[in-house]
């Protein structure tokens, strides 16, 4: 049953109030109930292989679908959307070999912890006000938080398939809170890409077979956070500096242009993460790495996967000053370690020094991913 006139809008005030309080630059309601096109668009993503190695994607399908799949008892999904624009052009450090990049929403606190405790806080909240069932999510269920941020009119899906915002460009963090209350719904964004391709022009791995499809195999964003061996060599060279994630679809759109910098402070980047040195980087021991990114998205990768792709890095920077941080690399107890090293020292050593190196140690190597690095053609 619709909440009647006077609550529901008691309602809706209490929640714009309660988000401004909280930090959170948008706001607005759909049903948890009515299907969308991007639940088919999922099934085609899934069905084509673009998800590569994430199988939760292909195990959670059909709950992914419609938010009420996970809640029956769910009417309302209401969404919030928080500001993380950038101070600077993502863009700029790519031409800084010697220096990393990482991806803007990685450059200071998780956000998953920032928004989850504010959404919990205010979902508390009106539970208590209102009597309604209340359930919080931030980018940890099965739950397609785009299409809702789209239905209820923060923005639409880009050709990059990420939310653009009239309002705040392609800089928002969602979160969703779904209640048994029945709220009424704010009206859908329409799709303003128009003949633009700037974000599927600029992709360095050609991840976007077509506008509004990604292959996850391709992105970088993929490669460097959730793919877990060793990068495929064609797409090492394209990874330039980017050693966690990759911004560049984003930080193109031409509606960034109406975006504002972010306000929460924990969102706004670390000066030791705006250009990172990659020689202080690959120094980096496990201890060392925990310690430098604690409380950062980018320690749950964990310092192996990480250190593959500062290497990788290192390998694209002609940088000779970290030969011999690189050749260090090259006895690191993990193996995709090694085999990143083996890669970056092939491209930073004199050909004669890096042979003899491969005379020493192909042979003895047990890894065989290790070992066919080292006898690669060069």
């Amino acid at each position: 049953m619709a909440a009647a006139p006077d609550r529901a809008l008691a309602m809706r005030r209490f929640l714009e109030t309660e988000a401004a309080a909280k930090g959170f630059a948008a706001l607005g309601v759909t049903s948890a109930s009515a299907p969308h096109e991007q639940g088919e668009r999922l099934r085609q993503f899934v069905a084509q292989g673009h998800h590569a190695s994430m199988a939760w994607l292909a195990e959670t399908l059909e709950r992914r679908v419609s938010p009420d799949a996970m809640w029956p008892d769910a009417k309302s999904a209401i969404v919030f959307g928080m500001n993380y624009g950038p101070d600077t052009d993502p863009l700029v450090i790519l031409a800084q070999k010697d220096r990393a990049a990482i991806s803007v929403y990685a450059q200071n606190r998780d956000y998953h912890d920032i928004i989850k405790g504010r959404l919990k806080e205010i979902a508390q909240r009106f539970a208590a006000r209102f009597g309604a069932g209340v359930k919080v999510f931030v980018d940890t269920a099965p739950l397609m938080e785009k299409p809702l941020a789209a239905r209820a009119g923060l923005g639409w899906q880009g050709k990059h398939t990420n939310l653009v915002s009239r309002a705040h460009g392609s800089w928002l963090f969602l979160g969703v809170i779904l209640t048994d209350a029945e709220l009424a719904g704010d009206a859908p964004e329409t799709d303003h890409c128009g003949s633009c391709r700037a974000c599927l022009d600029i992709c360095p791995t050609a991840a976007f077979p077509a506008p509004y499809q990604l292959d996850a195999r391709r992105c970088i964003s993929y490669l460097t956070i959730e793919h877990a061996g060793p990068i495929p060599h064609e797409f090492r060279a394209a990874i330039g500096n980017r050693i966690y994630g990759c911004d560049d679809c984003l930080a193109v759109c031409p509606w960034n242009k109406f975006a504002g910098e972010a306000r929460e402070m924990k969102l706004k980047a670390r000066d030791d993460l705006r250009t990172p040195r990659l020689i202080d980087l690959l120094a980096l021991n496990d201890a060392g790495f925990r310690a430098f990114f604690a409380g950062s998205p980018v320690k749950r990768i964990g310092r192996d996967r990480f250190i593959r792709n500062v290497l990788i890095a290192g390998g694209n920077s002609a940088d000779t000053a970290l030969e011999p941080v690189v050749r260090a690399l090259l006895d690191d107890p993990a193996p995709v370690v090694r085999g990143a090293a083996v890669w970056a020292y092939r491209h930073l050593a004199p050909p004669g020094r890096f042979a003899a190196e491969r005379d020493v140690r192909a042979a003895s190597e047990q890894d065989g991913q290790v070992r066919a690095e080292w006898e690669a053609p060069g």
